[in-house]
C-alpha cells in the first residue's frame, strides 16, 4: 500500500511541468492574442508590475469575484497605478467550456472586466508552463521578469460573495507592498477554485 502511494506521488511530481513558474525566478515569457487578434507579449512589460489571473467565466469561484465587481475593481484599481492586469483562458479548445473570443469579450464586458488584455491560451501551453491549477488562480511578476506572489486571490475558499468584505486580499496587499517599496509578506498561497479545464 505505502508503495503504491509512493508510486503515485512519485508520478505526480513527474506529470508536474519542468517549466513551472516558482516566486523568486523569472517568470516564464509567453506570446498569446488578446480577444482582437493584437499579439501580447510577457517580457515587453518588463519594466512594469504585470499581474496574471486565470479565468473561466463558467467557475462558480470566478463568478463570486466578477457578479461582486470584486475582480474588475481590483482591475480598475492597479490598472490606474500602471500595473498591467493580464486575464488568461485556458480552457482547451476542444473543451465544451471553452469561449470564443467573442463570447469571452462579450462577457467581460458585461461584467464590467477591466485588464489591459484578456487572451485565451487555446492549447492550455501558458497555463501549464505556469502550473496554473484552478480559476481563478493569480500571480504577480515585478518589473525584472521575477515572479514574486503566486497563489489564491484571498483567504475565503468559498463562493460566496458576501465572504469578500471580511476576506484578506492576498493579491492587493501584495501589489500594496510592491508599489510600496515593501517586501510582500505573503508572497505564496494556495490557490482555490475550479480546475483549469486543461
Amino acid at each position: 500500500m505505502k508503495r503504491s502511494a509512493a508510486a503515485v506521488l512519485l508520478s505526480l511530481a513527474l506529470a508536474a511541468p519542468a517549466l513551472a513558474a516558482n516566486v523568486g525566478q523569472s517568470a516564464p515569457d509567453f506570446a498569446l492574442t488578446d480577444l482582437a487578434g493584437k499579439p501580447v507579449k510577457l517580457s515587453d512589460h518588463k519594466g512594469s508590475y504585470v499581474v496574471l489571473e486565470w479565468v473561466n467565466p463558467e467557475c462558480p469561484y470566478v463568478r463570486k469575484h466578477y457578479d461582486s465587481a470584486n475582480m474588475p475593481n481590483l482591475q480598475k484599481e492597479f490598472g490606474g497605478k500602471k500595473v498591467v492586469w493580464l486575464t488568461i483562458n485556458s480552457t482547451n479548445a476542444n473543451h465544451p467550456e471553452f469561449k470564443s473570443p467573442e463570447q469571452m469579450g462579450a462577457w467581460m464586458k458585461q461584467k464590467g472586466g477591466a485588464p489591459a488584455a484578456t487572451m485565451l491560451d487555446r492549447d492550455s501551453k501558458v497555463g501549464k508552463a505556469y502550473n496554473a491549477r484552478t480559476t481563478p488562480h493569480m500571480y504577480i511578476v515585478d518589473p525584472k521578469g521575477q515572479l514574486v506572489y503566486a497563489g489564491a486571490i484571498d483567504d475565503k475558499r468559498s463562493t460566496n460573495p458576501a465572504d469578500i468584505p471580511t476576506s484578506k486580499n492576498y493579491v492587493r496587499a501584495a501589489l500594496g507592498e510592491a508599489l510600496a517599496g515593501k517586501a510582500i509578506s505573503t508572497a505564496s498561497t494556495t490557490p482555490y477554485g475550479c480546475t483549469v479545464k486543461y
